[in-house]
This record gives structure tokens, C-alpha cells and sequence, in this order.
């Protein structure tokens, strides 16, 4: 029997609910940036005209959007192919790529320089990289001799002194010679993770410090040397710290970044790692960029984890790392965010596109925008498989098993980037970032400085009353950007309330608490309060951070907080999200029930809507009523499938109107508001509505015949199972197999079912199935959970076929041909490596589970 919720809709005139499809959002004019792009590694530059086009027309037909190229080491036996970096031949295989990506649409950017950090043959012990030393009880100037790292022919050599305006200059003239004349240049230039190890030092720092603080370093020698946290130790190194922000900032941020500007080009930086303020760094570029290393550790079920991933030494990504990028971008309106994304996320051939759907949604929800894969290796064609392999997985290249469906995956990317990239942030709190307290603590990283890096927030960020309180921002459902004490500076208010440079609007500025705090920032609180800015702060400060004249500017401090504990406008709280809710700030209190997910609007012709981006990231949310803090007309977006339908609204107990959602653990979805009435169903059809989303499911109980296809090594085997299992366990051969195996089997629906709509879950796949039924296309499930929707139109009463071609990981084909062709590990500098930096060696590795897993059910719909 059909189910009433059909005719409750029908009673109310939303039978269906499915709209029109909205029209495409005109990508913006940076070049195909919805697209997902890729790191493109040229081992030893061993490359040529043939093969780059060939490759770049793979990726063009695969759905990728761009390219990102790093000259990198080389593999052993092509040393004649070898082309130094900026070499004329090196400069003509470049702009031959360029023509061919403007040609299929694929754009190209290009590091400065060649492995990292910036370095190379140019750089002398004048301009290298620096770290002081002691001598004779003054400070002076010694090097780190720190080499380039993973560097490619032409590119060896000493690393480049970031904090030395003059040093990059001359380094960067070595591509005012060769690159810039050039006819065909990249879209962007691009700067890594700042990876300068113990540099701490240039050959100027003295006289800077000196005329940026205030006083002579070396007459407070013994304050800078001491590690036992003593209050003029702390003020000291904390000047110290600032200074070297500062070098760091204008010596390279600024004049690598006016350099690209002047040259034609965009600027992409990885800014973490720096021992500077990240978000005035990444402001500085034109794409800040973040980093998505390791795996997340979802609770999602049946998502896997590397069990070889080791957490301590490597760490996991973190949203709140990722928001310094999105936050310099959000307030200063640039279009683009990026990040280095799946980079190890599992051991070599062991990646699954199951495993990076969620990586890519985290990142959507931490503001990021514009996907680059960590990344391909350059391979010439007439190279037997696996090809040319980079040192770190993940190998999204056409040798990687999951490449015939990698389309899948950056269909799915396009549209979720189509509408980020198109839509304005939309974020009520910004949260004050008090470096001068990080800076108060004891540095851990290398040359006794605080390097700011995205692997291991929990030592730098999560700690600190800052870190603690974004976190509570997040959980509690508020939508927080960052500012630092110099884009303060740049705010202005209005009557819609603070507003950034880059035109974002901000209902409240919250300043975590922190012992010190610059006076020049609380003048600069102080000027936006008595403007009308509403401003919280979770206790006020006591000190002004800094040795000058260090009594006079904490009174100063003192004085200027009980200044503004006067104004109307400000309010000192002891219950900072009491005070946000007493102003009225919006909140998304669905969060606390496992989901995430960032706040946008999109400008419209006469309204503009909100959208939300939301991912279901835990085990914990399936289906609910949820308050959202916008109202109107609601409609629901799936990227995965391209539909969009009208969701199901209710009045609430408070008065405020509710919609129904439903988003399983794995899945993700837009949500638009616009204006309009929204969708209201009774209290029956709601009822309805909830009953019928559990859904009634039949189990496929039949055997199931399973035939080896396509694959390495190559097996005729077919079998009859009677249920389920990996196909490892048919046959010692099998075990070793990676391809595709078809599960076929026969179903009956159940007598009396008259859906109109079924759902296909089939449990457990290993790694992406493509599924028909009666002999017609049903779809791809290579995510999770693994699910595809049956019109009622396809299923027959009796006798329903259906074949499902799995395609597994190439891991355990790995473990034979490791053992019987162990010189396909021919590559100079690191060579090859596994998950934990050990020599590679798979020939020890168990035959991991594949195929049909299941357990696979019908389930009736509608």
C-alpha cells in the first residue's frame, strides 16, 4: 500500500516537492576554480611535449580544473632526460604547457623555486638562512646551512633568509631573467609550508629590533637566554617573537607577494609554520592556502583509518587551523581559499575515495574553497604500472586505482566549489587572536621559536584560552572568522554592524581572555566601540605585552579597560555565551547534534539567500526538525545527486519555524533560505513524514554469483556465494587480485509493496561499486553510506537482476608485485617510503577486504 505521507503532501499541495533546477552560478574569473586542482610533481623535470599533453588531456576528461607544478628529485636511469630548473629547454616544456592547458581548459600554477622551502644554486652565505649565537656576550649571526629540500636538477642549493627583504629580492631575480619573459605564464605562483628549520635569525635583526622596539636586544641578553618563564624573560622574547613577525612579514610576505603582483601573477602561500601571526601572512597572498594532512578520525561507520598513521608524530587536520586561511580571505574578500588536501591520508595504494569525501567536507565547512589534491606524479606513458611514484600518498594519478571514478569525486567537488566560490561569508562573531600570549609561552619548535603549524594545533592552539574558546564557539553552533591586532585596524562600522576591508559584516567582536594586550589595540576597540561596535570580552587584560617602557603601557592598559567598560556597547562577561545570546547573535543550534557546517549568502537579482553548507561528520545525527537562525522558503541541494527539493517546515514550540532533515553519517548537503513562504505540513503529514524516513527494508538473501573482470593479476574464477564476503577469501589468487568483480543476484519485492521510491543501500563496499539493475544503469556508489535511489519504474515484481561491478584497492596486487619487481622503487632523494617513513615494502602486508561486503537491502521510500 502506498504510503499516506504521499497523500498528506497532496492534501497540502506539495506532492513531490521538487523544484526546477536552479541555473548554473557563473564561476569567477580566475580561471576554472570550481574544478578541483592537483599538485603536478615533474620528477627530475624529466618531461616532454608529448607526454605533458597527454596527461593534461587526462586530466581535463577526468573533471580537474588545473594543475600545480613542483619541480622535484628525479628517478634513477632518466638522468639524460634530466632539464634544469629555468633552463631555456626547462622554460620552453613550461610554456608548451601552458598553451596546452588554455587549450583544454586546465590551468597551470607554478612553485617559486623547486622542492622547498625557496632556496637554491643562487644562494650565498650572504643571503641564506640564519640563526644566532652567542659570542663574547653579544649576539651575532651564524647559518643554519639548511639545504633545499626534495630539490630537482638546477634547483640545489642553501635555503633563501625569509626574514631578509634583500635576500628574497635577489633570490626572486632569478625568474625576472627566465620566467617572466616568458609569453605564457602560470596563473599563480606558490610558496609551501614554511619548513625553514632553526632559522631564527638575519644578518640586520639587531638594528630592526632596535628601531621596532625600543631598546638594544643585547642589553637584555640574559632575559632572552633564559628559559625559566620569568617576567622580564617573558616580555622579552615576546619582542622578539614580534620582531621576527614582522621581518617575516614585510622581508617575505610583502615583497614576495608585490613581486608576483608586478609580475602578472596570482600568489598562493602556505603560511602555517611561520613564526609570525598566520592570519596577516596569509592576508598577504592573493589565495591563502591551508593544509589537510593525515585523516580526520570520523566517527562516521564503516570509515576507515590507516591503523599505520602515527598521530603523535604527524598530527590530524583541525577546522580551526584551517579558519586562519578562510578568516584572511573572509575579511579581506578574496574569492579564493585553497588547501593541500589528502596528503597521506592512508599508506601508498591503500587511499580509497571513500576515505577523501569527508576530508574535502571538512574543509567546505572550515571555508575552504578551492581543492588542490596532494597530487600526481608527472609519469611518461611507455612506463610499465605503477609509474612514477612521489614519496607521499595519496597518488590521484591515472596509475591509481580509484582513476576511473575519480570523476565522481571532482563532479561532486565542481558543484559544492560552483556555490562556495559564488556566495559571500556570512559569519556574526569575530573572535581577536592574542598572539602575545601564545607568544608568553615556551616555544617548542626548533631555535626556541613559536612556529604556528596546522599537524599539531593540540601543542600551540587548542591549549589557549583562544583555542579553547573557538572550540566552544563551534560546539555551541556560533559561525567565528579570526582577526589579528593589525586587520583590527581596518574595521569599520556601520549601521549594519563591524565591517571588514574586504566588506564581510560582523555583529560582535570577541576577545578571548588574555593576560596581555597591545594598548594600541584596545585604542583601536575602544575607537570601534564608541562608533557603535558591540565588542565582548571574556575578562579584560592586566599587562601590555613587550619590555619598553613596559609599567607605563600596562597602566595604560588598565586604563583603557576601565574606559571601555563604560561604553554601552562593550561588555565584560563572565558568561561569554550568555552575553552572546543576550545581543541577539545567531546561532545554529543543531551543531550540538554532530553536525557542521559554514554560513554563506549568495547575492540575488531582488533578495539574496543563505546558504548553508552542511556535512554529517559524526554518528550521531540521522533525521531531525532543526531550527534554522534564517527563515523563509527552504530548499535543499544535494551535490552527490544534483537534485534540489523543497524541505518540509513546521512551527515549532517557540514559534520558530523547523525543517525536516535527513543526512546520514557521510552525507552533506546545501541548504538554501530565501524569501517566500516556506513549505508547512500538518501535524499529521509530519508524523508521516518521520515514520516514512525510517524507511521498511528487505534484505537480499539469494546467492550471489561473483565473476573476476578486469584486473592485475588476471583471474577467469567465478563462484557462487551464498552470502556475502571478500572475494580475498575465494582463492589464494583472488587475494592478491585488484580490478573489478561483478556480484549478480536475483530479488522478488515483497507482495503488497507499492512504493514509489526505493533505496539501494548496499552496506560494506570495498571500494566503489557500479550498479545495474535489469540490465540498465542504476548509478555509482563510491561514498559513504554506500546508497543509490530505484524509481518504483525500474523494479518489476518478480525476477529483478542486479549487477554490481566492485573495484578495488590495488593493494593487494601490490604485495606480488612488490615482491616479484622490486625495482619499480627507482627514485632518487627520499625514494619511496610508507605511512610511517620506513623504506617501502608491501611484500609483509595482509590482503585487505574486498569487493561486495554488504549486508545490501531494499528499502521502500515512498
Amino acid at each position: 500500500m502506498k504510503h499516506v505521507f504521499i497523500l498528506g503532501l497532496l492534501v497540502i499541495s506539495l506532492s513531490c516537492l521538487v523544484e526546477a533546477q536552479p541555473k548554473p552560478t557563473p564561476q569567477i574569473a580566475t580561471g576554472n576554480t570550481a574544478k578541483p586542482w592537483t599538485y603536478w610533481w615533474w620528477m627530475g623535470s624529466a618531461v616532454n611535449e608529448a607526454d605533458i599533453t597527454h596527461q593534461l588531456e587526462q586530466f581535463a576528461q577526468a573533471g580537474l580544473g588545473g594543475v600545480h607544478i613542483i619541480p622535484i628529485y628525479g628517478v634513477k636511469g632518466y638522468e639524460k632526460q634530466f632539464i634544469p630548473f629555468l633552463s631555456d629547454r626547462w622554460l620552453a616544456v613550461f610554456a608548451h604547457t601552458v598553451r596546452e592547458g588554455k587549450r583544454l581548459g586546465v590551468g597551470v600554477d607554478l612553485t617559486t623555486g623547486t622542492g622547498w622551502p625557496f632556496g637554491g644554486p643562487g644562494i650565498s652565505t650572504s643571503t641564506a638562512a640564519k640563526v644566532w649565537k652567542v659570542e663574547n656576550g653579544k649576539l651575532t649571526t651564524a647559518l643554519t646551512n639548511q639545504q633545499v629540500k626534495r630539490p630537482a636538477p638546477g634547483g640545489q642549493g642553501l635555503v633563501v633568509d625569509y626574514f631578509n627583504k634583500q635576500a628574497i629580492q635577489y633570490y626572486l631575480q632569478r625568474f625576472d631573467s627566465t620566467l617572466n619573459r616568458l609569453p605564457e605564464k602560470p596563473r599563480a605562483v606558490y610558496n609551501d609550508s614554511y619548513e625553514v628549520y632553526g632559522a631564527n635569525w638575519t644578518d640586520n635583526f639587531l638594528s630592526e629590533f632596535k628601531a621596532r622596539r625600543g631598546y638594544d636586544l643585547n642589553s637584555q641578553l640574559a632575559s632572552l637566554l633564559d628559559t625559566t618563564q620569568t617576567a622580564e624573560s617573558i616580555l622579552v622574547h615576546q619582542d622578539y617573537h614580534q620582531t621576527l613577525s614582522e621581518l617575516l612579514h614585510d622581508g617575505f610576505a610583502t615583497t614576495w607577494g608585490s613581486w608576483a603582483s608586478k609580475a602578472g601573477y596570482l600568489s598562493r602561500n602556505q603560511a602555517h609554520g611561520s613564526p609570525g601571526n598566520l592570519i596577516d601572512l596569509y592576508a598577504k597572498a592573493n589565495i591563502p592556502e591551508t593544509e589537510s594532512f593525515g585523516s580526520s578520525r570520523f566517527p562516521i561507520p564503516g570509515l576507515r583509518v590507516d591503523a599505520n598513521y602515527e598521530v603523535d608524530r604527524f598530527g590530524t587536520p583541525n577546522p580551526l587551523a584551517m579558519k586562519f586561511a578562510s578568516s584572511a580571505a573572509h575579511l579581506l574578500g578574496k574569492p579564493l581559499v585553497s588547501s593541500e588536501t589528502g596528503t597521506w591520508l592512508a599508506n601508498h595504494f591503500q587511499v580509497s575515495l571513500s576515505q577523501l569525501k569527508p576530508q574535502m567536507d571538512e574543509l567546505f565547512a572550515a571555508g575552504i574553497n578551492h581543492i588542490f589534491f596532494h597530487g600526481i606524479p608527472y609519469s611518461p606513458q611507455a612506463e610499465a604500472w605503477p609509474g612514477w611514484v612521489f614519496y607521499a600518498s595519496t597518488n590521484y594519478g591515472p596509475s591509481s586505482h580509484f582513476w576511473p571514478h575519480l570523476p565522481q569525486l571532482n563532479q561532486y567537488i565542481e558543484r559544492c566549489q560552483t556555490r562556495l566560490q559564488a556566495s559571500k561569508p556570512d559569519n556574526d562573531v569575530l573572535v581577536y587572536f592574542p598572539i602575545h600570549d601564545l607568544w608568553a609561552t615556551k616555544a617548542k619548535s626548533a631555535g626556541g621559536i613559536h612556529q604556528l603549524e596546522v599537524h599539531h594545533v593540540e601543542q600551540w592552539l587548542l591549549p589557549q584560552p583562544f583555542g579553547k574558546l573557538c572550540e566552544q564557539l563551534t560546539q555551541h553552533g556560533y559561525s567565528f572568522d579570526y582577526v589579528s591586532d593589525e586587520l583590527l585596524k581596518r574595521l569599520t562600522v556601520n549601521k549594519q554592524g563591524v565591517r571588514s576591508p574586504g566588506g564581510a559584516t560582523y555583529q560582535v567582536v570577541l576577545v578571548p581572555n588574555s593576560t596581555y594586550l597591545p594598548e594600541t589595540t584596545l585604542k583601536q576597540l575602544e575607537q570601534l566601540a564608541r562608533q557603535g561596535a558591540r565588542i565582548v570580552f571574556d575578562g579584560l587584560p592586566q599587562q601590555a605585552p613587550g619590555f619598553h617602557d613596559h609599567q607605563a603601557r600596562s597602566a595604560e592598559v588598565i586604563r583603557l579597560g576601565k574606559a571601555l567598560q563604560q561604553l554601552k556597547t562593550v561588555t565584560v562577561s563572565t558568561d561569554v555565551f550568555h552575553s552572546l545570546m543576550q545581543l541577539g547573535i545567531r546561532v545554529e543550534p543543531w551543531v550540538g547534534e554532530g553536525l557542521s557546517f559554514i554560513r554563506k549568502h549568495r547575492p540575488g537579482i531582488s533578495t539574496d539567500t543563505t546558504q548553508y553548507f552542511i556535512t554529517n561528520l559524526g554518528n550521531q545525527f540521522h533525521q531531525n526538525w532543526i531550527t534554522l537562525s534564517a527563515t523563509g522558503r527552504v530548499t535543499r541541494y544535494d551535490p552527490l545527486t544534483n537534485q534540489t527539493k523543497l524541505l518540509p517546515t513546521r512551527t515549532g514550540k517557540v514559534g520558530q519555524n523547523q525543517v525536516f532533515l535527513q543526512l546520514e553519517p557521510g552525507q552533506s548537503c546545501f541548504i538554501n533560505v530565501s524569501s517566500g513562504a516556506p513549505a508547512f505540513v500538518n501535524e499529521t503529514a509530519q508524523k508521516q513524514l518521520e515514520n516514512v524516513a525510517k524507511g521498511q527494508s528487505i534484505s537480499l538473501t539469494n546467492p550471489w554469483q561473483v565473476q573476476f573482470l578486469k584486473g592485475r593479476p588476471n583471474l577467469t574464477t567465478t563462484a557462487t556465494i551464498p552470502a556475502l564476503t571478500s572475494w580475498t577469501t575465494l582463492s589464494d589468487s583472488a587475494s592478491y587480485f585488484s580490478g573489478i568483480a561483478r556480484y549478480t543476484t536475483t530479488f522478488d519485492l515483497p507482495a503488497g509493496s507499492n512504493a514509489s521510491t526505493y533505496q539501494l543501500n548496499l552496506g560494506d563496499v570495498r571500494e566503489v561499486a557500479d550498479v545495474r539493475l535489469n540490465g540498465q544503469p542504476l548509478g555509482t556508489a563510491w561514498c559513504i553510506p554506500f546508497q543509490l535511489s530505484i524509481p518504483a519504474n525500474q523494479l518489476k515484481s518478480v525476477g529483478n537482476k542486479l549487477e554490481i561491478d566492485v573495484t578495488n584497492l590495488s593493494a593487494n596486487y601490490m604485495r606480488l608485485y612488490d615482491r616479484q619487481n622490486p625495482g619499480w622503487k627507482k627514485f632518487y632523494d627520499i625514494n619511496i617510503v610508507d605511512i610511517r617513513y620506513r623504506p617501502f615494502d608491501a611484500t609483509r602486508w595482509e590482503a585487505l577486504p574486498s569487493g561486495l561486503l554488504g549486508p545490501v537491502k531494499l528499502t521502500a521510500l515512498e
